[in-house]
């Protein structure tokens, strides 16, 4: 069965690949993942505050500015809270692209214009086939509205665009106030690929310690219809590859992000918790899958059930929102509270 596709320019023998995660930063790993059917590598990010830190510390040893500078640090996690910095990041690219085959694709996390974007070159220079520009921003600021926060993410794009010759795509978030609109303008700005959704730091509270902790939570199934929900709106209008990435933990739901148009599927808690091998095991159960409904190719699949070729548009509209809220019923047809 062909299970190949095409994401940023890149043939790909399957859709399947490891998502941004610490898993590239053994090599050993790396080359399981490889052997496991990897069609390509998507490294972690390298983050804007990393960049930051190693700037300020290039100045800090050519000019002084007394407490100044020890204060401006404070603002930043110390170098051991990143396992690669700057220079080890370029420097782990390199391995991986001489230790693989396949495609290695960098990414850079960051949320403001500056000079880290610079950084994009040297990715390209190191080996990258393509650049993930990772865009965290969770606006916090009252005098920031939300044209402001797009603008600023699109002339990111602009400014990584004049500088690599290579794919770029753009890791997204669902939380803007005109989603489709923006993916638009992302598109019309030189995006090659959307990659939906990024997953935000979700804070708790330890309410004896009196403190916020910090705990990392992989992506469950459930988080995967929010991401269908906009592949299927925006993969029918867009000409742009689409990668889903959160919530697919079985070959069922990488069927699904794929009819509803990803062209990649990227996966990092599942791989996290059954290994690098499972990739194999998606590919072959998706194989079988395609072969039992009698599919010609995975191209066949990918995208009829988007908002273009749905035979059923509205139930991704707001006739559908009315008609799930009205659905439930007990099962004796009524409501009972004790």
């Amino acid at each position: 069965m062909d299970l190949s596709t095409r994401y940023l320019g890149l043939d790909l023998a399957s859709p399947y690949m490891p998502g941004a995660s610490p898993l590239v930063d053994d090599l050993d790993t790396v080359r399981h993942l490889e052997d496991a059917g990897a069609p390509a590598i998507v490294m972690h990010s390298l983050f804007e505050e990393q960049i930051q830190k190693e700037e300020l510390g290039t100045f800090a040893n050519t000019e002084s500015h007394g407490q100044s500078f020890a204060e401006a640090m404070s603002y930043f996690p110390s170098a051991d809270a990143y396992a690669l910095g700057p220079y080890e990041y370029v420097e782990q690219l390199r391995r991986i692209k001489a230790a693989v085959g396949v495609p290695v694709i960098a990414s850079l996390n960051g949320s403001s214009i500056g000079g880290w974007l610079d950084y994009a070159k040297l990715l390209q220079e190191a080996g990258a086939d393509a650049l993930e520009l990772n865009v965290y921003a969770l606006e916090t600021d009252f005098e920031i509205d939300g044209r402001t926060v797009e603008e600023r993410t699109v002339e990111m794009l602009r400014l990584v665009k004049e500088k690599v010759s290579v794919p770029v795509a753009v890791k997204l978030s669902p939380f803007y106030s005109s989603l489709a609109h923006f993916a638009s303008r992302l598109a019309g700005a030189g995006a090659d690929g959307l990659v939906l959704f990024n997953r935000f730091y979700q804070p708790d509270i330890d309410v004896e310690k009196l403190q916020v902790e910090r705990a990392l939570r992989l992506s469950d199934r459930t988080e995967l219809p929010l991401r269908l929900r906009w592949l299927a709106v925006l993969s029918g209008s867009l000409e742009c590859g689409f990668a889903a990435s959160g919530g697919v933990h079985t070959y069922l739901d990488g069927i699904k992000a794929l009819m509803a148009g990803a062209h990649a599927v990227q996966l990092v808690s599942a791989l996290l918790q059954r290994g690098p091998g499972y990739l194999a095991t998606l590919r072959a159960e998706t194989a079988r899958f395609l072969e039992e409904h009698e599919y010609e190719s995975l191209g066949q699949l990918r995208g009829s059930m988007n908002l273009a070729s749905c035979p059923d548009p509205a139930a991704y509209e707001r006739a559908n929102y009315m008609l799930i809220l009205q659905s439930w019923r007990s099962s004796a047809g009524m409501f009972r509270f004790q």
